[in-house]
């Protein structure tokens, strides 16, 4: 076979993708690009909130000392820092050509304080009304499936690991009220996590096509260190039936192509934003809404409670609900992963307008971290992988799904 190189430009994939395979022959439902270097109501459990530690500080005391003191103190500690020394240390680091090296803060600078920010204060008191108020300038959520304490009005009925039949419905929780930040517990069954796990490691290798595509360079602070998969939407009925039924007025024709993302031990993804550039807008327009199922849970300590190492999903600018004292928090807002839960976000408002207080990374994981994800444009996009992936392809498929799952 003929090595063939293709080109393919996607909202986030700004590298040349490379595959030795004809791409007209490519069978797969996913394929593969891999990333390297880089209570009541609807309101949530109480987050773990450590007691910050007191500020330090640090009295000088002098000590009289005696010429031979002085002298013994220079000989033990050296010299005082010369003046050179000292602009030395705090010289800007230099790249190879001698310019200086562009650190996160001048990419992402902190939000100036008049951008308005604004938690859950109580998370016991969140109704229907507070969530209508939340989603005034942006994609809705489809309330109207959901009763005043934020459960699903449709159960879903799964088997567990032991072969027990468990049912479950969906728990809405808002987590931030501006912007707009949602988690769904329960969005997907144990089988449902397991199904789309599965899908990266099929039986027959040739389902899949991995490509090498860095997504950073010297040049760019953001780092991605994972694999995704690009998924045909007929083999991801679930995921769009689900997405749906909980937005508002969605069609499958606004999804960009669905994608599983496997993070490795030690693989992460830094900080950054969903909305994509002005340049390929012309397909779909802007992202409106973020969607993202964790597939797998992360045991304590491997995506646990500690920042940078725990595989969560870390807001920069927002902060979790407060306590029930009322008592203001200056922790990042951050959701771990837990097999099944949603997390529901919006890069930016429903004109196209990107918010950018939706500044986000996933933590390094201590193990491996799977999840779903779907992004929902204003208009209908036109997919580019796998090719001839198209979502009306999926249309028959998604509506057995509803049926299935008691949506109709």
């Amino acid at each position: 076979m003929t090595a063939t190189t293709a080109t393919i430009f996607l909202p986030g994939l700004l590298s040349l993708l490379h595959t030795t395979n004809n791409a007209n022959a490519i069978p797969s439902a996913c394929f593969a690009v891999k990333r390297g270097g880089g209570g009541t109501g609807f309101g949530v459990s109480k987050p773990k909130t450590g007691t910050p530690s007191p500020p330090t500080t640090t009295t000088k005391v002098k000590n009289k000392k005696g010429k031979s003191g002085i002298l013994l103190e220079e000989l033990k500690n050296g010299p005082p820092p010369s003046s050179e020394t000292t602009i030395k240390n705090n010289a800007p680091k230099l790249d190879r050509f001698g310019l200086p090296i562009i650190t996160e803060d001048d990419v992402f600078p902190p939000l100036p304080r008049d951008i308005p920010r604004i938690p859950v204060h109580d998370e016991n008191s969140v109704t229907r009304e507070t969530i209508a108020q939340s989603m005034e300038n942006h994609l809705g959520i489809n309330l109207d499936i959901f009763d005043e304490h934020g459960y699903s009005l449709h159960t879903e009925t799964s088997t567990t690991n032991n072969g027990e039949l468990r049912s479950t419905k969906w728990k809405l929780r808002l987590v931030h009220f501006d912007p707009p930040v949602f988690t769904v517990d329960n969005f997907f069954s144990p089988q449902e996590c397991q199904t789309y796990k599965s899908m990266v490691d099929p039986a027959d290798p040739s389902n899949t096509v991995r490509i090498s595509s860095p997504t950073f360079s010297s040049s760019s602070v953001s780092r991605r260190t994972s694999t995704t998969w690009f998924c045909r939407y007929d083999a991801v009925p679930t995921l769009l039936a689900k997405a749906s039924r909980l937005l508002r007025r969605i069609s499958p024709s606004q999804c960009e192509e669905p994608q599983i993302v496997r993070y490795r031990t030690g693989e992460e993804f830094s900080w950054h934003y969903d909305q994509i550039p002005e340049s390929q807008l012309a397909n779909g327009g802007q992202r409106l809404a973020t969607l993202l199922v964790y597939l797998n849970d992360l045991e304590e300590g491997r995506g646990g409670e500690t920042e940078g190492r725990g595989g969560g999903t870390v807001f920069r600018d927002l902060t979790p609900p407060s306590s029930s004292s009322g008592e203001e928090t200056t922790e990042r807002l951050t959701v771990r992963p837990v097999a099944g839960k949603a997390l529901l976000f919006f890069p930016s408002y429903k004109d196209g307008t990107a918010d950018v207080r939706t500044l986000h990374r996933g933590e390094v994981a201590l193990d491996t971290k799977m999840i779903a994800q779907l992004w929902i444009h204003e208009r209908e996009y036109r997919a580019s992988v796998p090719r001839g992936n198209r979502q009306e392809d999926a249309l028959e498929k998604v509506e057995e799904e509803n049926i299935k799952l008691g949506f109709v």
